[in-house]
């Protein structure tokens, strides 16, 4: 369902840009707490820096959809607070929200009408939007997701991917400063993912600032510049993807003709997590480098059959943050 961010009234003035130090989107102790007890969303402070792509990543019902739903004040938190673009919600809604655009679970269109004529009737049924300039701003919105060709095709031929782009489109009617998009790939084949991928990218070169929630690792490694990374209701990590890459623990593994002494060598430069197995010493190698590792290891007379480093990817990283896997196709 496409669900924009519209107030029923333009503000007289205009929203203040957010300063360089102010996110994007802030959260304090927001939490979200359902009838009969159970909690949705447990305290999460979230800080998304201005002009960033931030994926808010996790499986499926850890969250991210009633935190975005708390976001744009289409439901309210139990406890916390929630400012977008430097101002609290709900109370300045009315005054924020015209610059923030947002697709929640999917975009729902007419079947039997064009892609022109779906954003025709959402256009037209924003109040504030001057009537004059229907016609320009449906056009400069297609042109953006790239659908100017199909614009007079009905939605219902349409591919998944098109349908996406379309409702993206519905969001950047009018001129927006932080787009909201859940899950925008959902369902999409490799091209359809390829096509939001690069639409998104593009949109954060027009210095947009995109929040882009996912449960595909590919989609935020390929895309993101910072993370966050939610498990059942709470913000396990949150940071920059050079942070988060930061954080890596690589291991080397030396493959030696003793490898008691190899395990002796690695204890002696201070290595942690040594472990030995099957002829083979390990370990974290920290701020060691390989290079001296492997001349620690001559020096002491190891002979050394094989000699590893081992770096963990992205979806390492997360199941040590989550516990649990995420789909990594896309």
């Amino acid at each position: 369902m496409t669900q924009l961010a519209r107030p029923r009234s333009r503000p007289q003035q205009p929203v203040q840009a957010a300063g360089a130090t102010t996110p994007a989107i802030e959260t304090a102790g927001l939490t979200k707490r359902f009838r009969g007890g159970q909690v949705a969303v447990a305290g999460i402070d979230l800080a998304v820096p201005v002009g960033s792509v931030f994926g808010f990543l996790g499986p499926n019902g850890s969250g991210k959809t009633t935190t975005i739903r708390m976001l744009l004040g289409l439901i309210y938190p139990s406890a916390g607070t929630v400012s977008l673009l430097g101002s609290p919600i709900p109370a300045e809604a009315r005054r924020v929200l015209p610059e923030v655009g947002a697709l929640v679970e999917g975009p729902a269109f007419h079947p039997y009408l064009s892609g022109r004529a779906n954003l025709a009737r959402l256009d037209a049924a924003d109040l504030a939007a001057d009537r004059r300039g229907a016609s320009a701003r449906i056009g400069s919105a297609l042109e953006r997701v790239g659908l100017s060709a199909a614009a007079g095709k009905r939605y219902r031929n349409y591919s998944l991917g098109m349908r996406q782009r379309l409702g993206i489109a519905a969001a950047l009617l009018q001129p927006r400063r932080l787009l909201v998009l859940d899950e925008p790939t959902n369902g999409l084949d490799p091209q359809g993912t390829r096509e939001v991928r690069h639409l998104i990218a593009e949109l954060a070169a027009d210095g947009i600032t995109v929040f882009v929630s996912s449960h595909l690792l590919s989609e935020v490694s390929q895309v993101c510049s910072h993370v966050g990374v939610m498990r059942t209701g709470s913000l396990v990590w949150q940071g920059s993807m050079a942070e988060l890459a930061a954080q890596q623990r690589v291991r080397v593994s030396v493959e030696a003709r003793d490898s008691s002494a190899a395990k002796a060598v690695l204890a002696d430069l201070g290595l942690a997590e040594i472990s030995e197995q099957d002829g083979c010493a390990s370990a974290e190698l920290g701020q060691a480098q390989p290079e001296s590792v492997v001349a620690a290891l001559v020096a002491a007379g190891v002979g050394v059959r094989g000699f590893a480093v081992a770096k963990p990817n992205l979806e390492d990283i997360f199941v040590q943050l989550t516990g649990e896997g995420f789909d990594v196709s896309g």
